[in-house]
């Protein structure tokens, strides 16, 4: 098998079905890799895999919340039962800032929720992912990888969003500890932080004079980036060129950075 060639090998992609995550899977079964889409929400899912149906890839949408760990179970094993192996997981569930009160002003439900969102989904799909590439390393095959999506709020914080960069630096927390404790078995772990990506949102945080003046230069870019660039270092990750590359924090600006 070529360095970059990902032909036989599954990608457990969830949140999938839009933005990012489908770049992921476009850039992944572009490649040959098969790849199961788990989302929440069916029509998306069908949308996606449809979208991918010309591609050399296989691949398998299906229903699943993330924050439930019998929907991860039950999804894991009907992808199993599918292509019989899962060679990565691309965690990419989540959800963002979630309004724009101070901390102080910030309820109890509101941080459980952002808490239980963002990382439960993480911690679910990379424990059922985890144990079934444990279980086939010893059985002889020691191949794995665990990517997660964080944010650069995790390492530069974010103005009243600060729950939101804590469960981001918290995934990455989990990336780095998994990296030492799951080595022994082939897996790596690593994190992807989107960056200056082409957006609305981009868009109108730069033309934010005071953001520009005072953020911008704390922040490394190369060049504004495209959602296409997210595909490029999925298949990276997945390939055996990234064996060394484990705990890890890619930062997608325009190019990449790892740190």
């Amino acid at each position: 098998m070529d360095l970059f060639d990902l032909t036989g090998r599954v990608a457990v992609i969830t949140g999938g079905n839009g933005g990012i995550g489908l770049g992921i899977a476009q850039a992944l079964a572009g490649q040959g890799c098969n790849v199961s889409i788990w989302g929440r929400n069916p029509d998306k899912n069908r949308s996606a895999a449809a979208s991918l149906a010309d591609l050399p890839g296989k691949v398998d949408a299906r229903v699943c919340d993330v924050t439930d760990p019998a929907s991860v179970n039950a999804a894991m094993k009907a992808t199993l039962d599918i292509f019989g192996r899962v060679d990565g997981c691309f965690a990419n569930a989540g959800i963002g800032g979630g309004g724009r009160r101070s901390f102080i002003e910030r309820t109890e439900e509101e941080w459980r929720t952002m808490f239980a969102t963002n990382l439960d989904g993480v911690f679910h799909a990379f424990q059922a992912a985890a144990r079934h590439m444990t279980q086939r390393a010893e059985a002889g095959d020691p191949f794995g990888r665990l990517v997660a999506t964080s944010s650069l709020a995790s390492i530069f914080g974010t103005a009243r969003n600060e729950h939101y960069a804590a469960t981001k630096a918290a995934i990455n927390a989990l990336v780095r500890a998994l990296g030492v404790e799951l080595a022994r078995h082939g897996v790596t772990a690593n994190a992807i932080l989107p960056g200056w990506i082409k957006s609305d949102m981009t868009a109108g945080i730069m033309a934010n004079e005071k953001f520009v003046a005072n953020v911008m230069p704390r922040i490394p870019v190369r060049r504004f980036g495209e959602a296409s660039d997210f595909g490029g270092i999925a298949v990276y990750l997945m390939s055996k060129a990234s064996s060394y590359h484990t705990a890890d924090t890619f930062v997608i600006d325009g190019g990449y950075t790892a740190f």
